[in-house]
């Protein structure tokens, strides 16, 4: 396995987005995309099965981990725009993408008006629309006002993962907890606007890269329904369901991993 440790780009609206590469320069690239409170690392217990037949690419969204955290609100036009500069920038004409919840949706957004630049996709426990966008103003607000993530850090913990994931302590769970604590409100709060604001059930029609889509059985984040909206918007996709939470690539990674390597390897 070759890798590096994180790098950076900096965006036209000068931010430096984090990344870096896991695998063979020699083998197609797959993107990774993150869900909020996550960095990179969200990642790590795949990208060893997944250098076997990519070179993987993963990055800090803004407002997160090792990137920087602008001030909000930000927009799903700037968060995919983040994706397309951080491909520009390494010189990646054509990836394939794999996207998790708020990551699902950039990665929408990449297929719907870049679809040049995706190979195939998938969408992982993610929904087109997630409203009405007034239930997330007062959480935003909140978040700005509280003194720090902790209360913030247990709900999410508690949207990702199965109660008896959180009541064993695993190191992974701690893992993720320790991630959020460290996450600015800023960060959060500025991705929280760019969901609310977006709604791609309609937009998502245009989406032609052959698509996967997964979703989580006991997802209450992003239902089930969501993802079999999403499956059904775009032509010719797949949709599966895991018997999972939020984070489907955590939860159940053998299964998870299945799903996506057999879809990403298939023949045109």
């Amino acid at each position: 396995m070759t890798s590096q440790t994180r790098t950076a780009v900096t965006t036209g609206d000068g931010v430096r987005l984090a990344h870096r590469f896991d695998g063979d320069k020699s083998k197609p690239v797959l993107l990774l995309s993150n869900s909020i409170g996550t960095d990179l690392h969200m990642w790590d217990g795949q990208v060893p099965a997944l250098i076997e037949h990519f070179r993987v690419l993963r990055y800090d969204a803004r407002g997160h981990g090792a990137s920087d955290v602008p001030s909000g609100p930000y927009s799903l036009d700037r968060l995919g725009r983040d994706a397309v500069e951080l491909l520009d920038a390494l010189g990646l004409q054509r990836v394939h993408v794999l996207g998790l919840s708020l990551g699902g949706i950039v990665a929408q957004w990449l297929a719907i008006h870049v679809p040049e630049r995706v190979d195939r996709l998938v969408l992982s426990n993610t929904a087109a629309h997630l409203g009405p966008a007034s239930q997330w103003d007062r959480p935003i607000a909140e978040l700005l006002e509280a003194p720090d993530m902790r209360a913030t850090a247990e709900t999410f913990l508690r949207n990702w993962f199965p109660a008896a994931m959180l009541e064993e302590g695993s190191e992974t769970v701690e893992g993720f907890r320790r991630t959020l604590l460290a996450t600015r409100r800023e960060g959060v709060a500025g991705s929280w606007a760019a969901v609310r604001d977006s709604d791609l059930r309609r937009t998502a029609a245009l989406i032609t890269s052959p698509t996967l889509v997964i979703a989580g059985e006991h997802d209450t984040v992003t239902s089930a329904a969501h993802g079999e909206e999403v499956a059904a918007t775009i032509p010719g996709a797949r949709f599966t369901v895991l018997p999972t939470v939020h984070l489907a690539n955590v939860e159940r990674p053998t299964e998870f991993l299945d799903a996506v390597v057999t879809f990403l390897r298939e023949r045109p």
